[in-house]
């Protein structure tokens, strides 16, 4: 997936980091991000939005994301939806991205809009030991939001994307041996594009 990111700096300064402390006397009790609007603007108000983290499982993430735009996840006024987000920020942005491109190649058609820019998170650690005070750290971490629609979308607008050939879609598949296990690498799961099409129900749950 092609990204404006001429100006992305993964490796923001923060705050402070729980590497520069001994990470044995001290656990990670909480974690909150600061809100901020969208990067991606126009986006309707009933859109859906996907939020990946660290631990989400993407199976679970596609399965959701695909019956909501297919025939299956038609609402209350019959209408399917038309647009989906996808964000995440600091170790989660990589697993967004996998979600995101397998997603495209599962339904055909996508226009797409990536962003990239940063997040503020808010870490609360407690002292393990006791006299071993608690520490709040406040640091920027490198985040993504995706836009898949589809309908158009501008195509002037910085990190926009038009749908793939057909033709580019079956090469991809067709590099997809099925019943082929994917072995993911250490900083990222991933998920196999052939074995998530076959096991995908016609509902999902999350």
């Amino acid at each position: 997936m092609e990204l404006q990111s001429a100006s992305f700096n993964p490796t923001a300064p923060s705050s402070s980091s729980p590497s520069q402390l001994n990470q044995n006397n001290f656990k990670r009790v909480s974690r909150t991000e600061d809100s901020s609007p969208f990067p991606i603007p126009g986006l309707a108000a009933d859109i859906l939005h996907m939020r990946v983290k660290e631990g989400s499982k993407i199976r679970n993430l596609l399965r959701f994301a695909a019956t909501r735009m297919q025939e299956e996840g038609k609402g209350r006024d019959g209408k399917v939806l038309r647009q989906v987000v996808f964000t995440g920020s600091g170790r989660g942005v990589t697993k967004t991205i996998t979600c995101v491109e397998i997603l495209k190649r599962k339904l055909g058609g996508l226009h797409q809009v990536s962003k990239l820019h940063y997040k503020t998170v808010n870490e609360v650690w407690e002292g393990l030991q006791h006299g071993i005070p608690g520490i709040t750290m406040r640091k920027t971490v490198p985040a993504i939001s995706i836009l898949l629609s589809k309908d158009p979308l501008d195509p002037q607008e910085p990190g926009y994307q038009p749908p793939q050939a057909l033709n580019t879609l079956q090469e991809d598949k067709q590099r997809v041996i099925p019943g082929a296990t994917c072995s993911p690498p250490s900083h990222a799961k991933r998920a196999c594009l052939e074995d998530w099409s076959i096991n995908s129900p016609s509902t999902s749950s999350k």
